[in-house]
């Protein structure tokens, strides 16, 4: 009898896994990892102003960027592409290549400011986010671009990325008192974005150009981050809840030889607790 028993089981066990294959087994599998805790990723992020001083210089910066985390694929919140100067998109778009998705590179208003994100992260979702007009003579229009990753194996991990670049001029430089409303509305603005994905249970991290040296935080939250301190050249981040790991393993430069900005480099790493 108990022989019998087994046998049925293992035939029905056979059957159920032949349904499983048929309704997509990866699903299945995805779902348990999605559950379970992981082990430590690397998370090298990467905020790079890729300016107009010396033109020769951009597609050698843009290489060093792709190298900024040397073994590794590097995400890049890029600022000032195609801003007043051309090619820079051709140029990411050969070095950040079949292995990356480069979201808002080819958009048709916020381009400034695109993404690079390796096909290890799943694009979830992109959202482009509207600041201030153009301002003749002294700045463009304005956006703040973001994207919702989740790791391609550990589907449980997901955050949210954001890129943005403030108007020059306002708190740095010419300290023009007629500036600083677009820079405010931009900083609110921003704020506002990086607290709604933190409401939505998801850690934050954001890079940009702020264009205030003394910059602290988007959010106001003491729990919100920076990986620089000093500087205009950020990255930040806002961690949620406990579900979700993020730590600073450590930061570095890239020299680009651009202009006056170097690429800034973070070291994560994240896991599901």
């Amino acid at each position: 009898m108990s022989r019998m028993f087994s046998r049925r089981n293992v035939l029905i066990l056979g059957a159920g896994a032949a349904a499983a294959g048929a309704l997509g087994v990866t699903g299945y599998a995805q779902a348990d990892v999605a559950a379970t805790a992981s082990e430590w990723i690397r998370l090298p992020i990467i905020t790079a102003n890729i300016g107009r001083k010396r033109l020769s210089k951009r597609e050698a910066a843009i290489r060093a960027v792709r190298s900024g985390d040397r073994g590794h694929r590097p995400l890049v919140g890029w600022q000032e592409i195609g801003e007043g100067d051309s090619g820079e998109k051709a140029m990411i778009a050969k070095h950040f290549d079949e292995h990356y998705k480069n979201p808002f590179l080819r958009d048709g208003r916020a381009y400034r400011v695109p993404f690079s994100i390796p096909n290890h992260w799943t694009v979830v979702s992109t959202k482009r986010n509207f600041v201030h007009r153009g301002i003749e003579g002294w700045s463009p229009e304005r956006w703040i671009n973001e994207v919702v990753l989740r790791h391609v194996k550990y589907t449980g991990i997901e955050f949210a990325l954001i890129n943005s670049h403030y108007i020059a001029n306002a708190y740095n430089g010419d300290r023009k008192p007629s500036l600083q409303d677009e820079w405010r509305k931009h900083r609110k603005l921003h704020g506002n974005r990086v607290l709604a994905h933190h409401a939505a249970g998801r850690p934050v991290i954001w890079t940009g150009d702020v264009n205030r040296p003394d910059y602290t935080t988007a959010s106001g939250r003491s729990a919100e981050k920076k990986a620089f301190s000093k500087g205009i050249d950020r990255i930040n981040w806002l961690p949620a809840g406990d579900k979700i790991q993020i730590q600073l393993q450590g930061t570095r430069t890239v020299d680009m030889d651009v202009d006056s900005h170097n690429a800034r480099v973070a070291i994560f790493r994240i896991r599901l607790a």
